[in-house]
């Protein structure tokens, strides 16, 4: 259930993440981390880079999602929030850097950390969000119970419609 959390938050999150990159200055334009990441990794060898990167990315989310999953049950907002701070601080300053894909989060211009950080708070509400629908969903709406929109056991197949059309005729 967290990494499809994890793909449903990475979709509000890219949405918002082309929307601010719009918004930069020019000279603050170029690509966002996750086209730098996979320009700088084996997966650019893999197919054209925007689509590796949409594909890295909502794969990404789905990974950190899971684990979220794994570590509450039922979140609310704000820790789901935390999360996404938390997994961009774990990416941009800490592994990311760690093995040299991109300078660390503090060496890149303060309007793009700010973006970058936005949407990661989104990403995190958007799955703490998702989560807790699902839980609910799956407690309610489609909560084990009678199916009143199943076929009965007698339901008059093709075979015994015409067996009853038949004889019906003939009484």
């Amino acid at each position: 259930m967290g990494a499809i959390a994890g793909i449903v938050a990475t979709a509000p999150m890219t949405l918002a993440m082309r929307y601010l990159h719009e918004r930069l200055p020019p000279e603050r334009g170029y690509p966002l981390p996750p086209r730098e990441l996979v320009e700088r990794s084996f997966l650019k060898r893999l197919g054209p880079s925007g689509d590796m990167t949409i594909i890295a990315h909502f794969l990404y989310g789905a990974a950190a999602g899971a684990i979220f999953a794994g570590l509450w049950r039922r979140p609310r907002l704000v820790t789901g929030a935390a999360y996404g701070a938390g997994v961009w601080a774990a990416s941009y300053l800490g592994w990311i850097p760690a093995v040299s894909l991109l300078r660390s989060a503090h060496r890149h211009p303060m309007e793009r950390n700010l973006l970058m950080l936005g949407v990661h708070l989104v990403w995190g509400s958007c799955l703490a969000a998702s989560l807790t629908e699902m839980d609910r969903s799956s407690r309610q709406a489609f909560s084990p119970g009678r199916a009143a929109d199943a076929p009965h056991a007698r339901r008059r197949t093709p075979r015994r419609l015409l067996a009853h059309r038949l004889t019906s005729r003939f009484r």
